[in-house]
């Protein structure tokens, strides 16, 4: 068994077995940590069982025992399976998720009554796969997490500890802490407005009169610009949907600067402030998330003490990054300058 850092959570039931749920339970086994999961799906738990997992049958029997519950299931059924954990784990285990909307499924747990148990979570990392045999343990390990609060003030900060030293501890994962609105709109910018880009590229070239010979041309910049485009179409619908508030004003931006870009080509306008506009990150020469790929950073550490998680979000709303958490400190990664 690992040594998990004080004030990780002891076994964790994972309800929900497909692409993330499944990788995520694969992961904890894998560092030692006493998990157990379920799915509505027989064959999903077979599938588990034959990897070594522990499964239980149902969430009635996955959930007696747990300290955190995760749960990993579709938000169309969110509600229900919210309502089966909360008639059946323990009052003092904390739940969370790994969903991409978190808006949504803070209304489904609040309705379930289970409000003030729930840290929402969410694993920058996923795959145009699905279901459990696309699920591997690789999947998780050490990627950002983004760990969510409805209000900073009314978290249960024990609750949000524990959810912090999970991700940082047995996943190695990096954390940041911030509130459901500012995720949704984080992500609408950098997740689901991507997919549905990515769509539209794929869909540009299928109903092209010249999509063979496109299709034979296309090489890298196609392949990756259009690879969560090949995932299941119904699944990347209902994601976007879920976070239509935020995704439709930021399309609604891409839409027009489109326009302007064509409206220049069209007149043989200028297209300079199109094409560096975002220059400023540009010169990073990667995505943000380089700050733990070896960018100039430097680490400092937090005090849980006080009204440490509105602090928190705070720190983290201005680019901070959880790496490490101890019952009275945390350790946060910071850009230097």
């Amino acid at each position: 068994m690992v040594s998990l850092p004080p004030g990780a959570p002891g076994r964790v039931a994972v309800v929900g077995l497909g692409l993330i749920g499944g990788s995520l339970a694969r992961l904890l086994h894998a560092r030692g940590v006493d998990v157990v999961a379920t799915d509505v799906v027989p064959a999903a738990r077979q599938a588990a069982r034959r990897a070594g997992l522990a499964v239980a049958d149902d969430v009635a029997a996955c959930v007696p025992d747990a300290a955190l519950v995760v749960l990993a299931v579709p938000l169309r059924v969110m509600g229900v399976v919210a309502e089966q954990v909360a008639a059946a784990a323990p009052a003092h285990a904390t739940v969370t998720d790994v969903g991409s909307v978190k808006g949504p499924v803070r209304d489904a747990v609040r309705a379930a009554g289970l409000g003030d148990r729930f840290v929402g979570a969410h694993p920058m990392s996923g795959t145009e796969r699905s279901g459990f045999d696309a699920s591997t343990a690789d999947l998780l390990d050490d990627v950002v997490w983004a760990v969510t609060v409805d209000d900073p003030a009314a978290v249960d900060p024990d609750r949000l500890r524990q959810v912090l030293a999970l991700v940082t501890g047995p996943l190695r994962g990096r954390a940041t802490v911030v509130t459901d609105d500012v995720h949704d709109e984080a992500a609408a910018l950098v997740s689901h407005v991507p997919h549905v880009l990515a769509t539209q590229l794929l869909n540009a070239v299928a109903g092209a009169p010249v999509r063979h010979v496109a299709l034979r041309l296309a090489a890298g910049s196609f392949r990756d610009g259009t690879r969560v485009a090949f995932g299941d179409p119904a699944r990347t619908a209902a994601m976007v949907g879920q976070n239509a508030g935020w995704v439709a004003p930021a399309l609604r931006k891409v839409v027009r600067d489109l326009e302007v870009l064509v409206a220049a080509l069209e007149t043989n306008g200028a297209t300079h402030d199109f094409f560096h506009a975002a220059d400023d990150v540009r010169a990073t020469g990667r995505p943000v998330r380089a700050v733990r790929d070896g960018a100039a950073a430097r680490t400092e550490r937090f005090a849980l003490t006080g009204d440490w998680a509105a602090a928190l979000v705070e720190r983290c709303t201005a680019g901070a990054v959880v790496v490490g958490v101890t019952p009275h400190g945390a350790d946060l990664e910071v850009p230097a300058g």
